[in-house]
């Protein structure tokens, strides 16, 4: 479920950047997976930050955005259709 978690913040990231916090709530997440998951895509080179603490609001990163299209290349193919089994059982 890690993928599909860190799949949704890049969508939502690629829309509006926002603070961990403000990805929790809109994803329905507890606060530190949410935080969790951010540290893996920073480490990763997929999102960036600006700011500290409560205020860190996070971007997707340069590179992902020059990449996009392989990103919902995939997503739309395997992410998006899990999150459907899972919402139907």
């Amino acid at each position: 479920m890690g993928g599909i978690n860190r799949g949704r913040i890049i969508e939502i990231l690629a829309n509006k950047p926002m603070n961990a916090n403000e990805l929790a709530k809109e994803l329905d997440l507890d606060y530190k997976t949410v935080r969790h998951h951010l540290k893996i895509l920073e480490k990763n080179s997929l999102v960036t930050s600006m700011g500290e603490g409560y205020a860190k609001v996070y971007f997707i990163s340069e590179l992902l955005e020059q990449n996009m299209k392989y990103f919902y290349e995939i997503w739309d193919k395997i992410g998006k259709n899990k999150i459907k089994k899972k919402e139907m059982r």
